[in-house]
């Protein structure tokens, strides 16, 4: 209102001169927030500085680029561990309770299946949170990693703290094998290819396999008193078909006999020497696994770090 008298009493040509100053006196309260005044203050005075959000780096979208083809390989190979697994199971009617298939919870192959199912999880969630740049995901399988680890680093402590313990429970683990040894077609080729390959029979002797129920001199049928064809040193007998009754009978003769038809030790001490000639390379497997894994945490975290340093 005095703005207004004001202009009243103003000659002609001075209140031509106010009236812009005017109406930017009145436009004034009116401005449409802080925030536009300061967008175009910085559009009309270059020099204003804006910081700018942070970019990655061409060596963190290299390590994002490898953290994710890294756990690809390893999901790759974890499903077709799993495959195998659930063929193993299948061919064996032990998913479908074929009247021949063992117990699921008691069969090899499940462990083909665990092992499958555990590396492409935890692969699967490497390779979505590398390309998501998903902290969550790239966390889990970060834990999942140093869980294993850390299970690694406890089976080599009871190594060396219960070995005696260990060597007893192998030593159950093979007796149980021979006992099952027909009812099992996993367990059969394994014990046909350690004994086949360190040359022995049975755990302790060729006797032992007087336990089983299919081998033993009191057993109907043409296998008693026998042993299988993998305890023979000749299997082939100058053929090249192998024999499979060539241990038929040997229970029955003296130790001199057997010894000329099939090799008399057992195989539990043969195993023992030949774990500890390994000894060399299964610390070196064992060493190549630590980096394996080392190797993707490390990348996993550089992906994580990186995530971090752009959403600040």
């Amino acid at each position: 209102m005095a703005l207004s008298r004001v202009r009243l009493f103003q000659p002609h040509g001075e209140r031509t001169r106010l009236l812009p100053q005017a109406s930017r006196l009145v436009e004034l309260p009116y401005s449409s927030s802080s925030d536009d005044d300061d967008g175009d203050t910085a559009e009309q005075n270059p020099g204003v500085w804006t910081p700018d959000p942070p970019k990655l780096s061409p060596f963190s979208r290299c390590v994002r680029y490898l953290a994710f083809l890294w756990n690809l390989l390893f999901l790759l190979l974890g499903l077709l561990t799993l495959a195998v697994g659930v063929w193993g199971l299948l061919a064996k009617s032990s998913l479908s309770g074929g009247e021949r298939g063992v117990p699921l919870g008691s069969d090899p192959m499940l462990l083909f299946v665990l092992a499958g199912l555990g590396a492409s999880a935890v692969s699967l969630a490497g390779c979505l949170g590398a390309f998501r740049a998903s902290p969550c995901l790239l966390r889990f399988f970060l834990g999942a990693v140093l869980a294993f680890g850390g299970l690694q680093v406890l089976g080599a402590l009871l190594l060396l703290l219960a070995r005696r313990q260990l060597r007893d429970a192998l030593q159950d683990l093979l007796l149980l094998c021979l006992l099952r040894y027909q009812e099992d077609p996993d367990l059969q080729f394994l014990v046909d290819e350690v004994q086949r390959s360190l040359q022995c029979c049975g755990l302790e002797s060729y006797h032992d396999w007087d336990s089983n129920p299919y081998f033993n001199c009191s057993a109907p049928g043409a296998q008693a008193c026998g042993v299988p064809a993998s305890c023979c040193q000749d299997p082939l007998e100058s053929g090249s078909v192998p024999n499979v009754q060539c241990g038929f009978g040997v229970l029955g003769l003296g130790a001199a006999a057997a010894g000329a038809v099939v090799h008399t030790g057992g195989c539990g001490a043969a195993l023992g020497a030949w774990l500890r000639g390994q000894a060399g390379a299964i610390a070196a497997g064992a060493a190549a696994l630590v980096l394996v894994e080392a190797v993707g945490a490390l990348l996993a975290l550089r992906v994580l770090g990186d995530i971090r340093a752009v959403r600040v």
